[in-house]
């Protein structure tokens, strides 16, 4: 039965009404008149007195049956909530060959910055259900590699996709940021020309050196629109193990390089538009940011529970009506009618 309920319990009130006309039908039969059904006045006639109480109990049965039917009673199907709104949320990640560094580890293993930031962007896509994600990439020119999406199995799918030099070499930071922000461009979601319940999460370990928008000019479209920006350096600074590869792209060699980010121009950029700079130089300082950036742009939702119920209104009034028909044509049965001669 936990799967059953009254929609409009008030009506049980009205349970109280046949319980009082059949008290006062006991008490003073002759004095009350009968409104429950059509031609029930015939069961107040003194001469009935011994007849069959079948019709009067049939009226009361059928009347407690619509009052249950008016109370609505629904079977309960499925339970959800519905949520409020949450962000549109673009990942902008760097895919340039400086990636490659392997100045990460991982269970006591050496790994590269990319094999060291997955992980992180996975989990902080599981973390934020009720957000659209998309996700572009850049080096030398930058791309949508996934739209704002719901779908975020299907995004963490493409996250998997994710490969370095997949784009041609280079790192054009401030074109990165620019398609980010395009994909951000919903005339629904804006008020008074700024976006609403939005921000972007650029991650880099390089200086801008390729592109058409220059990552200022970025920062100031993000700024005029009201996009927080957080960026991510990631990488350790001075200089980094990086994998000598061949031809085919098999590592065959190490050697050293050194690190080139551009911290000041990631200040710059979260600074003018109310986001955040964080260092990455290891896994724990990666979630670290994450989990700053996920707790400054949470929403805390005032969530409803809603139920998705079957109707059982049919059930209660249908025999209801049947007796209370019943009940009528037994109250005029010819054989009622010579009881009374």
């Amino acid at each position: 039965m936990d799967n059953l309920i009254l929609k409009d319990k008030i009506w049980l009130w009205a349970l109280l009404l046949p319980v009082i006309l059949g008290l006062l039908r006991w008490r003073s039969p002759r004095s009350v008149p009968v409104v429950l059904v059509p031609f029930a006045a015939a069961w107040h006639r003194p001469s009935l007195a011994s007849a069959s109480r079948l019709p009067v109990r049939l009226a009361f049965a059928g009347l407690v049956l619509l009052i249950g039917a008016l109370a609505r009673p629904q079977r309960i199907e499925d339970k959800r909530e519905v949520r409020s709104q949450g962000y549109d949320i673009v990942l902008a990640i760097d895919l340039s060959g400086s990636m490659y560094a392997e100045d990460y580890e991982k269970n006591g293993q050496r790994i590269n910055r990319l094999q060291a930031i997955k992980p992180v962007i996975q989990a902080f896509i599981n973390d934020r259900p009720a957000d659209r994600i998309g996700i572009v990439v850049f080096a030398g020119r930058a791309y949508t590699m996934a739209p704002l999406t719901f779908d975020h199995d299907w995004l963490r799918r493409q996250t998997e996709r994710l490969r370095i030099a997949m784009i041609e070499d280079g790192t054009a930071i401030g074109d990165g940021l620019g398609v980010a922000l395009t994909r951000l461009e919903q005339a629904k979601h804006e008020n008074g020309g700024r976006r609403q319940g939005a921000f972007v999460v650029l991650l880099t370990d390089g200086a801008n050196n390729r592109g058409a928008l220059a990552p200022q000019q970025a920062a100031e479209i993000a700024k005029s629109r009201g996009i927080p920006v957080y960026t991510i350096g990631a990488g350790r600074d001075g200089l980094v193990p990086f994998p000598v590869l061949d031809e085919q792209g098999n590592r065959i060699g190490m050697r050293r390089v050194m690190s080139d980010l551009d911290e000041g121009a990631l200040r710059d950029i979260s600074s003018a538009t109310g986001g955040q700079f964080f260092r990455a130089f290891d896994t724990n300082t990666i979630e670290s940011a994450f989990r700053s950036i996920d707790r400054a742009q949470k929403i805390e939702f005032q969530a409803k529970s809603y139920l998705l119920t079957a109707e059982l209104f049919w059930w209660f009034a249908a025999p209801g009506g049947v007796l209370l028909l019943g009940a009528a044509l037994l109250a005029r049965a010819p054989w009622r009618r010579e009881v009374t001669a």
